[in-house]
Order: structure tokens, then C-alpha cells, then sequence
């Protein structure tokens, strides 16, 4: 870009929003190829739905009551909210500095404008695209399981739920579904927005839905009591073998996993006006939201347990699924899976949405083999279809493993988390490392509470990870171990791999983005004076 003939444009209310959007995006080295299709609300749906944090928290219960019982759901929920809030609001600031497809991975690229530092960007990337798509396959393997849990739900003796090949089966199905979707609501600019507020919309009103229910049914049935409030808010289980401190840190997983995923937005930063303004808004309200009402449906989960033993060990294998049934009733309880397993399918569809954007800002920017291939968008679907159908294949692959290697697909799933936490890390840790002032200019500061807020954020991110990797028992037997370290080992080496022989000649070395980071700074000259006038 010719910054002579060219002069960057300034933020005022004179020039159209989208011409300083494609004006933002230009100067970061990439064109507006997308349309800016989303609306400050729609994206806010997404962003609460990808965390879908009480949803979560309900498909995982299994794991908050063995790893500190109610003491680690909701305590735990306390504290991972504070310190997730934390790193919520540093990538608030990056992304609004820097509002691009490809997120994490750029900002460490541009803060880190080294050769060290770019080789930090490729396996951020990696990292996140990695972490992207173990969680849209986490997301299709739920909703196996709980299709597959409502037949139990009909007859406890069918063995068809355990089946390699039925499970296979539909998890293909699930995610073809979700590929299908993602094509069909992108045709038009104004399909994919309006399924995300529906989405958003369906699934505050279940969760409204579901909690007066079970408070109604075990209010008014003579044969059902509510727990009393010292197990709901002290009670503390510990069925893992390992110390209580331990135990207490292991169990966080639950929470952290229904509070990770806010980046889903950034992202889709170039499908939304204003993403320097909006993208942080939907950020930290995503964050917030997902708290406040998976606190609250943890809370009435917990006084409505009947049976704790009997939930623990249901016939279906999900613990939440045997709460419904034992509060409402079967019938009852077969109403309610279906809307929650609906509402389930429409979040993995946001899920996938998010993925296949990360994707293609990867190949975009050189990072994926055949990166120019995958780069494509097409122009009938408005989309980039092959990198959708890249990740597709990749996740339906991920099902092969129902046929016998079940500790290995465990493990793929639950490094999703691990993988998205440490990919906020990367480029939160850059920005301490080179220092705040070389932050450029955005409309989101955090002012002087920033270093705080980026330490504790970085802290909470290495300490998690180290936590997060171990089994869930003190010992293990080989089908119990966490091989999540193991995969993401694996992954490690074939990123290098990848590096080794193309990725160090590809990745962010075409001449726009060659190019990116000088106009980037030209631009801050003349932005930073504009957003210091529009503070004061």
C-alpha cells in the first residue's frame, strides 16, 4: 500500500464505516473478502452460545461432582471467572488493536517481529486452528452421546449405545450436519446472523425453562427433596485418589471448559462493523453472561440431585441426563433432552462456524499445506467452502477412533481446552515480554490496571495447563490415563514438521504481509491521536 497516494483514513463520523473497516483491514496486510454480515447482537449470541457455559456445564457434570463435588463447581466457577474475566479483557485490547481472522497467532507476529517470534506465531497458530477443531469435535461427540442417551433413556438394557460403528455412524452424520449448515446459513448475509440469534434466544429461554422446572417438580412431588444448602455450597467429594488441593485444581477443568471459546469472535472480527469498538463488547459480555448463568444452573442442578450414587453411575453415562429424569420424569425428561440436544446442535454449528474461519485465516496467511488451495472463497456460498470442508474431513476422521481406541478419542476431545488456553498465553506473554507501549492504538485500553491483569492472566493460563494435563485418579489404569499430552505432543511435532519443510518459506511471507506490519505502524501515527481525543 502507497501511503503517499494512499493516506491512512481517520475514525471520524464523516467516512463510512465499511470503508474505514476494509481502510483497517488493508493496512494489516489482508483484503475485505468477507462480508461484514453481523451485527453487534448477532455476534453477542454466538459468542454466548460457543461458550454455551451452562450447557456445558451440564454435559460435563460428571466431572465437577468426582473433582470437589459442589465446592469445586461453583467455587471453582468463582475463581476461574475472575482470572478467565482477566484474560478475557487482554484479548479484549489485542483484538482491538488488531482485528483480524487469524487472532492470537498475528498479534504475536506483530509484537514479536522477529524470526524468533515469528516461528512463536506459527505454533500459536497451530495451537489455536488445533484447538479449534478437537472443540468442534468435542462439540459433535457430545451430541452423539446424547442422542444416543435418549434411547437409554427408553430402554436402560439396549446395547447399541456402546457400538463402535452406531457411534461412528452418527457422529458422522452430527458433523455433516453441522458442514451442511454452515453452507446453507452463508448464502445469504443475513441467514448465518439470524440462526445465531435464534440460536442465542433458544438457549436463554431453555435455560430459563429448565431451571423453573426442576425447581417446580421437586417443589411440588412429595417423593422428591431438595439437598440441604451445606452440601450445595460446602459439600466437597473427592472420588479422584489425589490429594484435596490437587483435586481442587483438576476440577477446575469443568469450569474452564465451559468458560473457553471467547475468541470464537475474534475470530470473525472481519465480518462485523467497527470490530476494534465491537469485538471486545462481545468479548467480555460472552464471559460475563456464560458466568452468571452457569453459576446459577450449577446451583439449582445441585439442590435438585436426588440420588447422588445414581447419578454418578446413570445407565446412559451422563450424569445430567439421569437428573432430569429422576426431577421431571421420563416423559418429561425426554421433552426437555430434545430441546437441549437441538439447542446443542445449533451451538456446534456456531462452533464449526468460528473453526472454518480460523482455518482459512491460517491458510490465508501461509500456514497450512496447500495453503493457496484453501484460501479460496467461494463466491456462490460467500464463504471459504474448502477450508470448511478441510476441518470437516479432519473431525469426521476423529470418529474412526470409536472402533476401539477410546482413550485416545477421550483425549482428543478434552485437549481443547488446553490447547485454546494456551494460545491466549502466547500472545498475552509477547506483550509483557516487548513491553505495553508497543501495543498499537485501539478503542479498548485497559489503562494502568493492564500489566495486572495480563500477570494474572498469564499465570492462570501456565498453571491451569500444568493441572489440566494430569489423569483424573492418582492411579491410573491404562484405559484411565490422560493421554491428552500425548496428542498434543503429537501435535506439536507435526507443526514443526510442517515448519520444517514449507511453513518457514510460507507463513507470513506473502508481500502483503511482508508489507503488514510498516503500514501498521504508519498507521498508528496517525490513529493514536484520534482515539486519545475520543477517550478524554
Amino acid at each position: 500500500m502507497d501511503l503517499e497516494t494512499n493516506p491512512p483514513l481517520k475514525p471520524c463520523d464523516s467516512i463510512d464505516q465499511a470503508v474505514l473497516d476494509a481502510h483497517d483491514l488493508a493496512a494489516l496486510g489482508h483484503d475485505q473478502v468477507l462480508s461484514r454480515k453481523f451485527s453487534l447482537g448477532s455476534m453477542l449470541a454466538l459468542g454466548f452460545c460457543v461458550l454455551g457455559t451452562w450447557g456445558t456445564f451440564a454435559q460435563d457434570l460428571a466431572t465437577g461432582l468426582e473433582s470437589g463435588g459442589p465446592v469445586g463447581i461453583l467455587w471453582g466457577l468463582v475463581l476461574v471467572t475472575i482470572c478467565n474475566l482477566c484474560v478475557a479483557l487482554s484479548l479484549a485490547e489485542l483484538c482491538s488493536s488488531m482485528p483480524t481472522a487469524l487472532g492470537q497467532a498475528y498479534w504475536v507476529y506483530r509484537l514479536w517481529n522477529t524470526p524468533t517470534g515469528r516461528f512463536a506465531s506459527y505454533m500459536c497458530a497451530w495451537i489455536n486452528t488445533f484447538g479449534w477443531w478437537t472443540l468442534t469435535a468435542s462439540a459433535a461427540a457430545f451430541m452423539t452421546n446424547f442422542l444416543l442417551g435418549t434411547k437409554v433413556m427408553f430402554n436402560n438394557s439396549w446395547a447399541g449405545a456402546s457400538e463402535g460403528w452406531v457411534q461412528f455412524i452418527l457422529y458422522v452424520g452430527v458433523t455433516a450436519m453441522l458442514i451442511v449448515t454452515n453452507l446453507v446459513s452463508c448464502r445469504s448475509d443475513r441467514t448465518l446472523p439470524i440462526f445465531n440469534n435464534i440460536i442465542g434466544i433458544w438457549f436463554a429461554g431453555l435455560f430459563i425453562v429448565m431451571s423453573i422446572v426442576m425447581v417446580v417438580c421437586v417443589a411440588t412431588q412429595a417423593d422428591l427433596t431438595f439437598q440441604p444448602s451445606r452440601f450445595v455450597f460446602s459439600g466437597w467429594i473427592n472420588q479422584t485418589g489425589w490429594s484435596d488441593g490437587v483435586t481442587w485444581f483438576i476440577g477446575l477443568v469443568q469450569a474452564a471448559y465451559g468458560l473457553t471459546a471467547f475468541d470464537s469472535v475474534i475470530h470473525l472480527a472481519e465480518e462485523i462493523p467497527a470490530p476494534r469498538k465491537n469485538i471486545p463488547k462481545t468479548i467480555y459480555l460472552s464471559v460475563i453472561t456464560g458466568a452468571i448463568t452457569g453459576f446459577i444452573f450449577m446451583v439449582i442442578c445441585l439442590y435438585c440431585i436426588q440420588d447422588l450414587d445414581q447419578v454418578l453411575n446413570s445407565p446412559t453415562g451422563l450424569p445430567f441426563m439421569e437428573l432430569i429424569t429422576s426431577t421431571v420424569g421420563l416423559k418429561g425428561g425426554i421433552v426437555l433432552m430434545v430441546l437441549f440436544i437441538g439447542n446443542g446442535l445449533g451451538q456446534a454449528v456456531s462452533i464449526m462456524t468460528t473453526s472454518s474461519r480460523l482455518t482459512w485465516g491460517f491458510a490465508r496467511d501461509g500456514g497450512l499445506p496447500w495453503s493457496q488451495y484453501f484460501t479460496h472463497v467461494d463466491t456462490t456460498w460467500k464463504m471459504p467452502v474448502r477450508a470448511l470442508w478441510l476441518q470437516g474431513l479432519l473431525i469426521a476422521l476423529v470418529g474412526v477412533l470409536y472402533f476401539g481406541v477410546d482413550t485416545v478419542l477421550q483425549a482428543i476431545l478434552s485437549v481443547s481446552t488446553i490447547a485454546l488456553t494456551i494460545s491466549y498465553c502466547i500472545p498475552i506473554l509477547s506483550l509483557l515480554l516487548v513491553g505495553r507501549e508497543k501495543l498499537p492504538p485501539g478503542e479498548f485500553r485497559l489503562g494502568r490496571l493492564g500489566p495486572v491483569i495480563n500477570w494474572i492472566s498469564v499465570v492462570y493460563c501456565l498453571l491451569t495447563t500444568v493441572f489440566f494435563f494430569f489423569p483424573e485418579s492418582q492411579n491410573p489404569s491404562a484405559s484411565d490415563m490422560n493421554y491428552a499430552i500425548a496428542v498434543f505432543g503429537v501435535m506439536l511435532i507435526i507443526a514443526v514438521g510442517f515448519w520444517i519443510f514449507k511453513g518457514h518459506r510460507t507463513y507470513l511471507k506473502s508481500e502483503d504481509s511482508m508489507n503488514a506490519v510498516i503500514n501498521a505502524r504508519c498507521e498508528e501515527e496517525t490513529f493514536e491521536p484520534v482515539y486519545e481525543q475520543k477517550k478524554s
